[in-house]
């Protein structure tokens, strides 16, 4: 039986082709058709791809045109009654990204990844309807190709547990609508070919489950691998253990169980249970969310140990999970150090690693290639290298690490806020924004000249002062009160850290997917990490120079520079973090020195680097408020602190973000009304809290009477004096006529609402 397995692939092109047209397409400057024949292009490729490296189980329907979950609700019809006047195209985006007739669905982190989902809508009152049209064209365009897949779909027990009800209640109440269009689909599918695998993924799976949820296993993979003898199913799982699940898979009638060994290594511990059944294991051992490159001998012992256990044959190589979470591949890294190069292996290498740990397996090393053995070797040697090269250790950031005195910052919030209110004299609803504003064409390529020194650097620093220039003399002439200097600077708010800290490396395709056609490029953190030299202090005091208006600096913090960033394996994740959080420190001292009086440490990242398993919360928890504490530990009791969490849900850590003590908090909320907000209240939070009033991911531009009566909803919440105003995040995916606009009737709002209801 073929032993080399992809869960998934990454689906934005090599050289991001999916992510241009749709841009392109969204602009009206093409048609669908155009978007189409792209993702022809990119699915044909990406299997020829996966075929040419051996792989024996290739996906379909891993492909999308903005996110596998809104797939999944066209697919059971899932349509909110907002969009359902729409049709085909025009319906999906509209559900993904809002129109000018209604906003979009809500979208959150795909468990602990920088990948967003499109979350579901449910009620109870709605009608359901298979539409299976995407699932089966694209398994017969792969046959076209002379290439049968397996067929991916998001599993039921996820689909619904990542859903949310909109008329209230708990969304497995409609479990009974949902399965048996599932059971529906499997019968479609059953129809195309005999001996069709369905990849059934189920990542809910590795999280605490309560009884009712775990309950439903059984019952539903019974029913499901009941559907058709003509199929067979694979229940995957992936970013930490899911041996409960697993102990009930064992006992029902599916074929294959995918298991993450690198991230879950308690998977290990399911081991027993499962070699008393005949089910196929796919053991996930090539790590499918970091780019380091595999250490084959040790990823062979691992297997050796699993094999001691579940026999040999029933086990399928894998990655632990979709290599959607990393680069597609190492191919066009021209410019980066050639040593550091050999550490790493994105997509496409990671499908050979794949391969080459399988062939050694079940063959052994007589059996390799001329080229496999050459591939061994130089992992070995890659390998070796990193664990002993010059480059990745520094005893000055170690000794400061070790001898570190000053963990927070003076004064308690009481004391602090009497005194910013004092001397920043800022209103009631003071109005602001996150941080950054549109990145235009221009700002790019003036960005991609000067590093390939096609322009000067004098001409470069002179392009982003006129952007600063005009972003500062807009924000004054449309009212806002604190203001910020745009960030033209600024490629990514992670990469753009990186690039001056040591111990980071960069590069030039290690484009990821984080939601519909945004593409991150995140650095990577191979070494011990150090600041040179300030990072910010220019761009923004020269911002400040231009306005007798307060000046945010914008930093990055600890925990969301980590999480935003591929990190070294070897070492523990809160150390590197805590030498990040230093270096942060020094940069918040030298902003304070330069006269900014308000600093915003963006912790974005914060809630999605949670551990998925309740057990191991406390030991992130610990490290993450230590580090953000550390990063503003230099900061005076005159200066303001704020910071930025993106998509999350508080609720299960509202604690903890009061222990972060940040002076302003502002949270994305606008998609979810005031539900993520309401907590805040519950709890008696005492810093100051900036609800986003309008969602920035949509283009659409909200009315004037839409944010004054979304301001006065969060006045329903909180009191006017803990509220600021601001958009949900930052502004840089928008296009500046969406954004003028918006911000010209959010200040507008704010304006009325104080007239009416405070007499501001």
């Amino acid at each position: 039986m073929p032993k080399k397995y992809a869960i998934g692939f990454p689906r934005i092109g090599e050289q991001r082709e999916l992510k241009k047209v749709l841009e392109s397409y969204w602009a009206q400057n093409s048609s669908f058709e155009s978007v189409k024949k792209i993702a022809s292009e990119l699915k044909q490729r990406h299997w020829n791809y996966q075929k040419d490296s051996g792989m024996s189980f290739i996906s379909s329907n891993d492909f999308s045109f903005y996110d596998n979950m809104l797939d999944m609700a066209v697919t059971l019809g899932a349509i909110p009654k907002r969009f359902r006047l729409l049709k085909n195209e025009e319906l999906y985006f509209s559900m993904a990204r809002g129109d000018k007739n209604s906003v979009a669905m809500e979208m959150t982190k795909w468990f602990n990844t920088n990948y967003h989902y499109i979350v579901p809508e449910l009620s109870l009152e709605d009608a359901y309807k298979l539409n299976a049209t995407k699932i089966v064209e694209e398994y017969n365009e792969a046959l076209s190709y002379g290439i049968k897949t397996k067929i991916n779909i998001i599993g039921p027990i996820t689909f619904i547990g990542l859903s949310k009800r909109i008329d209230g209640g708990d969304t497995y109440e409609l479990y009974h609508k949902i399965l048996p269009l599932y059971e529906e689909l499997l019968g479609e599918i059953s129809k195309l070919d005999s001996n069709i695998i369905v990849q059934v993924d189920e990542p809910i799976f590795v999280k605490d489950l309560d009884t009712k949820v775990l309950s439903l296993i059984k019952p539903t993979y019974d029913k499901l691998a009941s559907v058709s003898k003509k199929l067979k199913i694979a229940v995957v799982t992936y970013f930490e253990n899911s041996c409960e699940a697993t102990n009930i898979l064992v006992h029902t009638p599916i074929d294959f169980i995918g298991l993450d060994f690198l991230h879950g290594d308690e998977n290990l511990k399911s081991l027993n249970v499962l070699a008393k059944s005949d089910k196929k294991l796919i053991a996930g051992v090539v790590d499918g969310r970091n780019i380091w490159k595999n250490d084959i001998d040790k990823s062979l012992k691992l297997l050796e140990n699993i094999s001691q256990i579940v026999k040999k044959e029933n086990i399928l190589i894998s990655s632990s999970c979709s290599l959607l979470h990393t680069p597609f591949t190492l191919k066009y890294e021209e410019k980066m150090d050639k040593e550091i190069k050999s550490w790493l292996s994105y997509a496409v290498e990671k499908l050979d690693e794949i391969s080459l740990i399988a062939t050694i397996f079940f063959d052994g090393e007589d059996a390799l290639s001329s080229e496999e053995k050459h591939l061994y070797e130089n992992n070995k040697k890659a390998n070796i290298s990193r664990r002993t090269s010059p480059l990745i250790h520094d005893k000055n950031v170690q000794q400061r690490v070790e001898n570190i005195t000053k963990l927070e910052r003076d004064g308690v919030y009481e004391e602090r806020i009497k005194i910013q209110k004092s001397l920043l004299r800022y209103k009631e609803l003071a109005t602001t924004t996150i941080g950054s504003f549109p990145q235009t064409t221009e700002l790019r390529a003036a960005r991609s000249e000067f590093k390939n020194s096609q322009i000067t650097e004098d001409e470069y620093i002179a392009q982003m002062k006129t952007y600063i220039d005009d972003c500062v003399a807009f924000q004054e002439e449309c009212g806002l009160e604190v203001l910020v200097h745009g960030e033209p600077e600024r490629n990514d708010m992670v990469e753009y850290f990186g690039e001056q800290l040591s111990g980071y490396g960069f590069s030039q395709n290690g484009w990821v997917q984080s939601y519909g056609s945004r593409c991150v490029k995140p650095p990577f953190i191979y070494g011990d990490i150090s600041r040179p030299k300030p990072m910010t202090v220019a761009w923004i005091t020269y911002a400040q120079s231009k306005t007798d208006k307060i000046m945010k600096g914008m930093l990055t913090g600890p925990v969301t520079i980590l999480n935003w960033s591929f990190v070294r394996d070897d070492m523990d994740r809160g150390n590197v973090s805590k030498q990040i959080a230093l270096a942060i420190s020094d940069e918040v001292n030298d902003l304070q020195k330069a006269g900014i009086k308000i600093i915003q440490v963006d912790e974005a990242a914060f809630k999605e680097g949670y551990p998925l398993r309740n057990s191991k919360i406390s030991a992130y928890e610990e490290w993450a408020v230590r580090d953000f504490k550390i990063s503003v530990s230099s900061a005076k009791k005159e200066t303001q602190i704020h910071t930025h969490m993106c998509y999350s849900e508080f609720n299960d850590i509202i604690k903890t973000i009061e222990a972060m003590d940040a002076d302003v908090i502002s949270i994305e909320t606008a998609r979810s009304g005031n539900e993520l907000l309401k907590i805040f209240a519950k709890v008696a939070y005492k810093q100051e809290v900036g609800p986003g009033v309008y969602d920035i991911h949509s283009p659409r531009i909200p009315s004037v009477d839409e944010m004054v009566s979304q301001i006065k909803s969060l006045l329903e919440v909180l009191p006017k004096e803990q509220i600021w105003i601001n958009p949900d995040c930052g502004l840089k995916t928008r296009k500046w006529q969406e954004v003028k606009q918006s911000l010209i009737n959010m200040v507008a709002a704010v304006k009325i609402v104080r007239k009416d209801n405070f007499q501001i």
